[in-house]
């Protein structure tokens, strides 16, 4: 591990020097738009740093909102009659700058669906393998963060290959992995720091972060109760009355992953594809005979939470399916706070 030091009068152009290998994605603001969102920049752009934290993580850089599985034909005309293929992607080296360090942790919970010993998301797989990332440590945590209760926090390393650190007129780049020291040395900064007293700024400055969350969630009571003691407790119907099942936690969740298939044809010829879905909506568990096992809103809610904080937590024994970034409890319309949620059930 080193740890590079970037003057920020040479930012701009280690960036541009870096696009010689690397694609680059970082959060920007398009149209007008009143939020940044993480986009893949042309040329002339360049990631805005100073944004706080996008409405949207950068997970569908990796996971895709809408992806093409595979076209095909049933054309007996054409050679590649009942051939499934998979369309062409680019998936050379990109490089994903500041993103938030419990963005970057909440990839790897996705790994954990996507990439298994007995299973293979292959179109996951290349995506994220493609991907170096640089993240930006969070020097000013906002009231909603309680990344740190669950094993992430302004600062973690955790699925990065760089933590970038704001020291006003420098960056401080720690390098974590063998593609963060191939991103530095594609974008020629090559000001190595002085060791110790690079990592005891960080550390002072991480410090002076975490000090800063006064928010705090506790989970240790959940494990050691049974499924069905959560699932029958009577909270539930008070806390899904003000829900409106519009699905704005899941899509703005950088841990969510449920997705659904469907098929498009046209003709003779037609696409399969992968889709973001929630299940907060009613069509995601309705079976084909017409019977819901979850047809209202009460029992939806109830499956959004016992998954994040009680199915996750039992069968991967790593923590809650959670990355204490806030998103959910920011852009909720009726103000359902998971922070609570979780209260209720430790309690």
């Amino acid at each position: 591990m080193s740890v590079i030091k970037i003057d920020k009068t040479n930012w701009d152009r280690g960036l541009k020097k870096s696009r010689d290998v690397f694609r680059l994605v970082g959060p920007i603001k398009r149209d007008d738009k009143k939020n940044s969102e993480f986009v893949e920049l042309s040329k002339e752009e360049l990631p805005d740093l100073s944004a706080t934290d996008t409405v949207l993580s950068p997970k569908s850089i990796v996971y895709t909102q809408s992806e093409v599985l595979f076209e095909y034909s049933i054309d007996p005309r054409k050679k590649d009659c009942n051939i499934l293929k998979r369309p062409k992607k680019d998936y050379s080296p990109l490089a994903i700058i500041g993103i938030r360090p419990y963005d970057a942790a909440a990839l790897l919970i996705l790994k954990k669906n996507f990439d298994t010993d007995e299973y293979k998301d292959p179109y996951w797989i290349d995506a994220y393998e493609a991907c170096t990332f640089i993240g930006l440590a969070v020097n000013k945590p906002d009231n909603r963060d309680f990344s740190t209760s669950i094993g992430s926090g302004p600062f973690s390393e955790k699925g990065l290959d760089i933590l970038l650190v704001d020291c006003e007129k420098y960056f401080l780049a720690k390098i974590l992995t063998d593609k963060g020291l191939a991103f530095v040395k594609a974008a020629q900064w090559n000001t190595k720091a002085n060791e110790d007293e690079a990592l005891k700024e960080i550390e002072e400055l991480k410090s002076a972060a975490i000090s800063r969350i006064k928010s705090k969630v506790s989970f240790d009571n959940i494990q050691k109760k049974s499924i069905m003691e959560l699932y029958n407790e009577d909270f539930w119907d008070d806390l899904a009355f003000s829900c409106i099942n519009c699905g704005t936690c899941t899509y703005l969740c950088p841990t969510c992953w449920c997705f659904d298939i469907q098929d498009e044809t046209h003709g003779k010829k037609g696409k399969r594809y992968k889709n973001w879905d929630s299940c907060m909506f009613p069509l995601f568990t309705l079976h084909g005979s017409g019977h819901n096992p979850r047809g209202d809103k009460v029992t939806r809610v109830r499956q959004r939470f016992m998954h994040k904080l009680k199915y996750f937590l039992d069968k991967y024994n790593d923590g809650i399916m959670c990355v204490g970034c806030g998103r959910c409890i920011r852009s909720c319309p009726v103000n359902i706070d998971i922070r609570q949620v979780c209260s209720l059930m430790n309690r």
